[in-house]
Order: structure tokens, then C-alpha cells, then sequence
């Protein structure tokens, strides 16, 4: 057990002291989110930003295959808006009659493409990075949302003294503080077409709002389901317990 313990504790503070010798900072910028809490809605017209934000700038790179066209009206969209974003996308389809693979236009139906045909081509289009499908983001990674926004905003020039190796950059933020993917985001990197201010931490906020709606899209159904459970479970206790006064007032 003398043994075991120090070998334990040594295991358990690594990663914290590899961190710390990197300059990583914990936690996570705290944002007050619309879709936090027990009440949280989601704010639709940051989710359509957001969308304009992925498909702009992240949309090279990072694919969200789990989303399908469709499910954007969910979010504001009309039928028409989607069908004509989906047919914006090339998708390959297949075999026709011949047992040929072909491309189509999208279709509300389809779900957004990849940017890559598979991970080894991802790979070598960014040097051996992999980046990652953003679908289910904010659900991967502990405070998420958060996460993903310091991520975002993080970026910083390294600590006097620390040495960023070529085609890694300083992120506080990024576990080891190093990460393979440059700062996607610069001020009025897109235009909004509802004339919102593009500064980097508005994208920020916008995106990080988009993949939420896309790792959870039922989160709202799922809090008033909730709601309404406990306010019935509440009346069935109070109804009960009327009951069991009731029946026992009646034993001496």
C-alpha cells in the first residue's frame, strides 16, 4: 500500500501538472446561455447565425453528418429556404440501374455531406490533424457549450518562453494548450444577413448556439415533458396524501 499510493497519486495529478506546465487554463469561460436550466429555450435567430457561421467558415473542414436538412425548420427555416440550402449540396447516391454511384443535388431528406469522403482524407488534407465531426460536439466534451466558446475566443500569443512547434498554435483552452487548428475566426469573417455586428465573439456565441440545437434538437420537447412530469407528480402526492389522511383518520 506504501507503494500503491504514491503511484496512485502521481497517476491521478499528471495530466493536471502536464496541463499546467503548458499553460492550459481551467475551466472554461462561463456564458450565461439561453438554453440553460430547467426553463432554457433555444434563441433561434442565434441558431440561424450560427448556421451561416458553420457553413462559412467550419464547413470546410468539420462536417455535421448527423444533421438533416429538414430538421432546420424546427429552427425557423420555411420548407422552401430548405429545399433550396439542401440542393446547394452535391451528394453521391447509388447504384442506379448500371450499379453506378452518381451525384444529385440534396434534398431535404439528406443529411449534411462531409467535407471529406473518409478519415484518411481528412487526415491528409490537414497534415495528419483529424478534425472532428461537430454533431454531437457539445455533448462529447464536459461543459460543452462553454468549452467550445473558450475554445473559440482563446486563442492567445504562447507564454514567453514556450516553444509552439510549426503548424501548432497556442490555445489556453485546448487540452495541452497546443492545437492543430488555426483561429477560424476573425472579425466580420461573415456578413449577417440580418445585420448583426460579426465580431468574434458574437460567431462565437452564434455557432456554439447552432451546435447545441444540433446535439440536443428535442432539448425543449424534452424540458416541458419534464416540467409537466413533475407538476404531475406533485399533484399525485398532494391527492395521496389527502387519501392516506383520509383512510387512516378513520383507525384509532
Amino acid at each position: 500500500m506504501r507503494v500503491f499510493l504514491p503511484s496512485l497519486t502521481a497517476l491521478i495529478l499528471a495530466p493536471a501538472l502536464a496541463l499546467a506546465a503548458t499553460g492550459a487554463a481551467t475551466p472554461n469561460r462561463q456564458v450565461d446561455w439561453s438554453f440553460d436550466g430547467v426553463f432554457g429555450k433555444f434563441d433561434r435567430p442565434a441558431i440561424q447565425r450560427g448556421l451561416q457561421v458553420y457553413r462559412e467558415v467550419c464547413a470546410a473542414c468539420h462536417g455535421i453528418h448527423r444533421v438533416a436538412f429538414r430538421t432546420l425548420t424546427d429552427v425557423g427555416f420555411s420548407e422552401a429556404e430548405v429545399k433550396a440550402l439542401a440542393a446547394e449540396y452535391t451528394i453521391k447516391d447509388g447504384p442506379d440501374d448500371f450499379g453506378d454511384m452518381f451525384d444529385r443535388p440534396g434534398r431535404p431528406s439528406d443529411r449534411f455531406p462531409s467535407p471529406y469522403p473518409n478519415a484518411a482524407a481528412a487526415r491528409a488534407a490537414q497534415g495528419g490533424a483529424y478534425p472532428p465531426d461537430l454533431s454531437l460536439m457539445i455533448k462529447a466534451r464536459p461543459d460543452g457549450a462553454n468549452y467550445l466558446y473558450s475554445l473559440l475566443t482563446g486563442y492567445y500569443p504562447a507564454p514567453e518562453g514556450m516553444v509552439v512547434p510549426e503548424r501548432l498554435h497556442y490555445n489556453p483552452y485546448f487540452p495541452g494548450g497546443l492545437i492543430a487548428m488555426a483561429a477560424p475566426l476573425r472579425p466580420d469573417g461573415v456578413t449577417y444577413q440580418d445585420g448583426t455586428e460579426a465580431t468574434v465573439d458574437q460567431m462565437a456565441r452564434d455557432v456554439v448556439n447552432f451546435l447545441q440545437w444540433a446535439a440536443e434538437p428535442e432539448m425543449e420537447t424534452r424540458k416541458r415533458m419534464g416540467i409537466r412530469v413533475m407538476i404531475f407528480l406533485l399533484i399525485m402526492t398532494g391527492f395521496f396524501y389527502v387519501a392516506k389522511k383520509r383512510i387512516w383518520s378513520k383507525v384509532e
